[in-house]
């Protein structure tokens, strides 16, 4: 009789065990912060259709521990990043910094030297709370002019080669030009371009998680 009621609160005893410690175990996964603006916040879509959920569901699909967490916003310039980079930093304590930020200051016409000093200190501020970071290449339309639009892509390779730190290849390759993945406002990718950010995202995020 004793052994019947033991079988029978045991699974009980299990369920409640595994309970207490879920966010234990949830809490040590490794961090990886998104940080970024509208094409990694969703923008216009439910967030689950978005590539940064997309990259979690892979991550789990191939077993890696890491936890994703989404801090971008949409119409982030890196003047706001900078500014909210250290509280982030310090509630996350991230593992792993995915830094997509600088198509809104192209967008704006900010000076390329300015957003190149703003992405640099993330960086160090990244790098300093011991996180790695990878750095997503931005790229403009050409309405500022050739020489600015030179400026700003070329910004991205130094920093990467300046900070020695992986550079993902411009996140909308395939996306952007293409009407039928692009939503009617002209800049932000549908659902349907979400999976081909991720395709773009990964082989540089995957080298880093090796």
């Amino acid at each position: 009789m004793m052994k019947t009621n033991g079988s029978r609160w045991l699974p009980i005893l299990m369920c409640w065990l595994a309970a207490l410690f879920s966010p234990w175990v949830q809490a040590e996964a490794p961090v990886i912060l998104v940080f970024g603006d509208s094409l990694s916040a969703a923008y216009g879509l439910p967030a689950e259709q978005g590539w940064v959920n997309l990259l979690q569901r892979r991550l789990a699909e191939r077993g890696y521990p890491q936890r994703i967490v989404n801090a971008s916003i949409s119409g982030e310039t890196t003047s706001g990043g900078l500014s909210r980079l250290p509280a982030a930093l310090k509630q996350h304590r991230p593992a792993l910094v995915i830094l997509e930020l600088g198509a809104n200051d192209g967008l704006l016409g900010q000076p390329p030297m300015t957003m190149t000093h703003n992405l640099a200190r993330m960086i160090e501020l990244a790098q300093q709370a011991n996180a790695r970071v990878l750095l997503a290449e931005m790229r403009i339309p050409p309405n500022y002019g050739p020489l600015y639009t030179q400026k700003f892509q070329a910004a991205f390779g130094e920093l990467a080669g300046k900070y020695s730190i992986p550079l993902i290849p411009f996140m909308l390759n395939g996306v952007s030009g293409n009407p039928t993945l692009i939503q009617d406002d002209g800049l932000h990718p549908r659902a349907e371009a979400q999976a081909r950010i991720l395709e773009n995202v990964w082989p540089t995020l995957e080298t880093a998680l090796r």
